[in-house]
């Protein structure tokens, strides 16, 4: 049996990538795969609990590190290893270079500590390949503002906070340009579906 494909998909608050999960499931099933889709923080019944403190409660820089990373310990441990030793497909929208952003960039946090946990709780797992919806953060916000009725204490920060969030992504990206695709969020719609129709059959 082949060993699936680790798909993700990155960004600020209201750059746009969660409008596009669906259409990428449905074009990986289309292609044949077995797909599971899910989401971090979450994923599990832990993780999602997990996700609840983590969105509402306020909490020192390094319990959020940490609770981050032990939902992703439960989520890679309960589903993404499983599905992708299966030969299924994992789509996740956010993982690791979420928290090289937030907690990273946006947060101050070293990123030595964030490479500590990343290769402990991740054990050499990485994405096959990771979409990043880039976007200026003027416009993320504009577009949060009108989408999200009662934000979550991330979607309450500053633009500034912002700025670094996107700042550590485009590092990132550059850092690892074989795996990041960068994808300007602000084309239409159906100019970034083509070029993520090109990448998706490019893995």
């Amino acid at each position: 049996m082949s060993h699936g494909k680790f798909i993700t998909l990155e960004g600020v608050d209201g750059a746009g990538k969660s409008s596009h999960v669906e259409w990428i499931a449905e074009r990986l099933r289309a292609q044949g795969h077995t797909l599971v889709v899910t989401r971090e923080p979450g994923g599990t019944p832990l993780g999602e609990k997990l996700r609840d403190l983590l969105l509402s409660e306020s909490m020192h820089l390094e319990t959020e590190t940490l609770l981050m990373f032990a939902a992703r310990r439960e989520h890679l441990a309960q589903l993404i290893v499983p599905a992708l030793a299966r030969g299924d497909w994992v789509l996740s929208d956010r993982f690791t270079d979420a928290s090289f952003a937030y907690q990273g960039g946006g947060r101050g946090l070293a990123g030595q500590r964030i490479s500590e946990l990343e290769n402990w709780v991740q054990q050499g797992l990485q994405p096959d390949m990771t979409f990043f919806f880039d976007l200026p953060v003027e416009i993320a916000r504009q577009r949060l503002t009108a989408s999200t009725a009662n934000p979550d204490r991330f979607e309450k920060e500053d633009v500034a906070f912002f700025n670094r969030v996107r700042k550590a992504y485009q590092n990132r990206a550059e850092a690892f340009e074989n795996r990041i695709k960068v994808i300007d969020s602000s084309k239409s719609i159906e100019q970034i579906r083509v070029i993520l129709g090109k990448c998706l059959l490019s893995i």
